[in-house]
């Protein structure tokens, strides 16, 4: 396993990483003691990093996450967790203010069974534009609120996610320098969409960690295909079905090429991708430790076409 700074931050993170959102049962059911084992099975391939959050399965995904955490040595991983989305009862919630930031922040250390959080990042900020205050309210009252965590050691670093590339540059152009160390974007660093590269220089000029997430693009980049509920257009899902059908074509799944894509940029830390299967975790490390098809990757790349770099938006 490759390992990579991540910013400034002083943390030096796997290539590939853990996601646990798959832990949450988020996209299909799950048995919790594979999924627990799977962690372990992550942690041992050389992952040392696991991203979770309390929305992912409405909390399920922290507390069985917290399961697998209880059985391992505390410095064998660097945690990360989010504020920000919640749920209850098939009731997606939303609170970016500054008191439930830092409640969250306490309720996830105690479902995950730890005393510390290495990163928490508020969680696809998005939503929040579309809220009274806007991301401004990120800017002025969430991140503070988890500064103020983390001058007090609970937290070490904070950061925020969001699909949209413009709403973290955004929050950051408008924050205090060195409040957001971290960044989560997802989907935008695949076979299918590589946008971020064009934001590289400026996340790297400004010391800011770079993680990536969903070297499959949610299911796109599949042989099975994207699922019923994927908000991708119709073009972007019809080229990358028909780039998954050449790929078996040519006896390499893409599945594969995508992950050893997402993981090939050595100026992009690290890729998260989630699993709730410890054979999965065993099938990706055994992917990204082979040599990567870049002839392949060009073949693939002109199938989707125009569809290239097509994208949606969560809200």
């Amino acid at each position: 396993m490759e390992y990579r700074k991540l910013g400034k931050t002083g943390l030096e993170v796997s290539a590939l990483s853990f996601g646990a959102s798959s832990l949450g049962g988020v996209f299909h059911d799950i048995d919790e003691g594979r999924a627990v084992d799977t962690v372990a099975v992550a942690l041992d391939g050389g992952m040392n990093l696991i991203d979770v959050s309390p929305y992912y399965g409405h909390y399920r995904a922290e507390t069985v996450l917290g399961r697998a955490l209880r059985q391992l040595p505390r410095d064998r991983y660097i945690l990360s967790t989010k504020v920000g989305r919640y749920g209850k009862d098939g009731v997606n919630t939303w609170d970016y203010s500054g008191r439930r930031a830092q409640e969250s922040v306490y309720e996830s250390m105690d479902r995950l069974g730890v005393d510390h959080i290495d990163l928490i990042h508020v969680h696809d900020i998005e939503f929040q534009a579309s809220l009274p205050g806007g991301l401004q309210k990120v800017v002025d009252e969430t991140l503070p609120a988890l500064v103020e965590l983390k001058e007090k050691g609970v937290v070490s670093h904070v950061g925020i996610t969001d699909l949209q590339i413009d709403n973290l540059r955004w929050v950051i152009d408008h924050s205090a320098e060195g409040t957001v160390e971290t960044v989560l974007n997802f989907c935008h660093y695949c076979l299918c969409d590589d946008a971020l590269a064009d934001h590289l220089d400026y996340f790297e000029e400004r010391g800011i960690g770079l993680i990536n997430a969903s070297p499959l693009s949610m299911g796109l980049l599949s042989s099975r295909g994207a699922p019923d509920w994927h908000p991708a257009p119709k073009a972007l899902a019809d080229a990358c079905r028909r780039a998954a059908e050449y790929c078996a074509q040519k006896g390499y799944p893409i599945e594969k090429l995508a992950m050893q894509f997402s993981v090939s940029n050595p100026r992009v830390p690290s890729t998260l991708f989630s699993s709730a299967n410890p054979d999965n975790v065993r099938r990706n490390l055994d992917y990204i430790s082979e040599p990567i098809d870049w002839q392949l990757v060009k073949e693939v790349q002109d199938i989707i076409g125009d569809a290239k770099r097509l994208t949606w938006c969560n809200t």
